[in-house]
């Protein structure tokens, strides 16, 4: 396994149902790219010494190897949906987390129709269904308005 610096590393969890972590290769600490190397995780901005293992992959990054002078930029969004399930009822939140301060946050609902069989994972769908969508919508709609804001002109983001 070989790395440049700005390439994006990404490790599975050990544990079954674990999170999988990813970052950015900030240090190497050999010249021809191999481990270890100091990565800056994503979810926690913390900067660790990384042995990588037969968990792990690394990303190239274009233009990371002449020490990320390309033109190319790697962003990373992440949606976290959160649910609630209560006597039939189910919501299910999304959020955004971007690079902005805010993140974005919207909320969709289910509702069992009483005389319907107990399924809970049909609640789930609908309700994450509904606030993804909900999400879709807003980035579009975001994205429309500062079209207009930076040209003066009405917008409308075709799909």
């Amino acid at each position: 396994m070989k790395a440049s610096v700005g390439d994006r590393i990404v490790t599975a969890s050990g544990v079954v149902g674990g999170a999988v972590r990813d970052g950015v290769v900030v240090e190497l600490r050999h010249d021809d790219g191999t481990p270890p190397y100091l990565v800056e995780w994503t979810d926690t901005g913390e900067r660790t010494l990384v042995y990588p293992g037969s968990d792990s992959y690394v990303e190239h990054v274009p233009g990371a190897e002449n020490g990320g002078g390309g033109t190319d930029t790697t962003k990373v969004w992440r949606v976290q949906v959160s649910l609630v399930e209560s006597e039939g009822r189910t919501t299910a939140e999304a959020v955004l987390v971007a690079d902005s301060p805010e993140h974005l946050r919207t909320v969709g609902r289910a509702r069992r129709d009483p005389h319907d069989t107990d399924v809970p994972l049909i609640g789930d769908e609908i309700a994450v269904g509904r606030a993804l969508r909900r999400l879709a919508d807003r980035l579009l709609d975001d994205a429309e308005s500062d079209i207009e804001s930076s040209t003066g002109a009405p917008a409308h983001v075709h799909l």
